[in-house]
């Protein structure tokens, strides 16, 4: 199982399940995810979702090592699959994808994220479409792969911290802290990483007093205020932007040193070259020429 699942005091609590893979979201995964979120959506008992991640970390990402995406046997045997080689299949491959991750937006009951460690690439994807995010103070967000492999299948950053902010955290990849990115409205709220999981179970507890269609109607009207503001059709976009991206000479680079040298030499290879590659909000950002911090 990748994901776990319990019921209790009328919260469902889904734990990203792969700690041994620093909770990467492979397709396996991201299918039971949305099939435990939709389970949620049709048991009466919960009223709320809380989703976080097993181990270390809510999740590092998507699983670069595990392979694409799985379409399954086809039901005539001599239907011939997409390649995955042209833009138009990458595009096709990411929002079967991404269909899984919208059921977080789409189903009408709330849901929380709960992020500790990192939470990088492909585990924004999950934890901004959610309703509230809370995290520790020193957990690690961030969209590395925006420096080398192309833009940001999922794109919810505008919506919650305003175009400067997420032009400034898409296009340099760098990472922001809980805290910091509390301040800027990426995530709702952070506190200490020790009280995390208790101030999660506390707000599920008073959304656990709330009748779930009247959780359902206030979700459903901010939603679709939301989707007023292109929230939707930006999500489609935003696949197909990362489908053009991955055509641009350094994503092709990267793809190239993926296979050849495997994902942990490539990663660093690309991080290596922007050392204390974090922002800070609210103190000046002085570098010396390699790139630290100057304090």
């Amino acid at each position: 199982m990748n994901v776990s699942y319990a019921v209790a005091s009328g919260s469902a609590r889904i734990v990203l399940n792969r700690p041994e893979k620093l909770n990467a979201l492979s397709p396996a995964l991201l299918r039971e995810l949305s099939d435990a979120l939709w389970e949620a959506d049709a048991d009466t008992r919960v009223h709320a979702v809380a989703i976080s991640g097993a181990g270390e970390c809510f999740s590092a990402g998507y699983d670069l090592a595990g392979g694409g995406f799985d379409a399954g046997a086809p039901l005539d045997p001599g239907a011939v699959p997409r390649s995955g080689r042209t833009i138009d299949d990458d595009s096709w491959y990411m929002e079967r994808l991404q269909a899984l991750r919208m059921a977080i937006f789409d189903m009408h009951k709330p849901v929380i994220a709960q992020v500790h460690g990192h939470c990088l690439a492909g585990g924004t994807d999950v934890a901004l479409l959610c309703d509230m995010v809370i995290a520790a103070d020193d957990a690690v967000i961030g969209f590395p792969p925006a420096r080398d492999l192309g833009a940001l299948p999922n794109n919810m950053w505008l919506y919650h911290c305003g175009p400067q902010w997420a032009k400034r955290l898409t296009m340099t990849g760098d990472r922001i802290s809980g805290a910091d990115a509390a301040k800027i409205g990426l995530v709702m709220k952070s506190v200490p990483a020790d009280v995390l999981e208790q101030e999660v179970d506390g707000l599920l507890r008073r959304l656990a007093l709330i009748d779930p269609d009247l959780l359902s109607t206030n979700k459903r009207v901010i939603n679709i205020g939301l989707e007023l503001m292109g929230a939707r059709t930006l999500q489609r976009m935003a696949v197909e932007m990362d489908a053009r991206g991955h055509l641009a000479p350094a994503a092709r680079a990267t793809m190239r040193a993926l296979r050849e040298n495997g994902v942990r030499a490539t990663v660093h290879a690309r991080d290596e070259r922007f050392p204390d590659g974090v922002v800070r909000v609210d103190r000046p950002e002085l570098r010396d020429e390699t790139g630290r911090f100057i304090d």
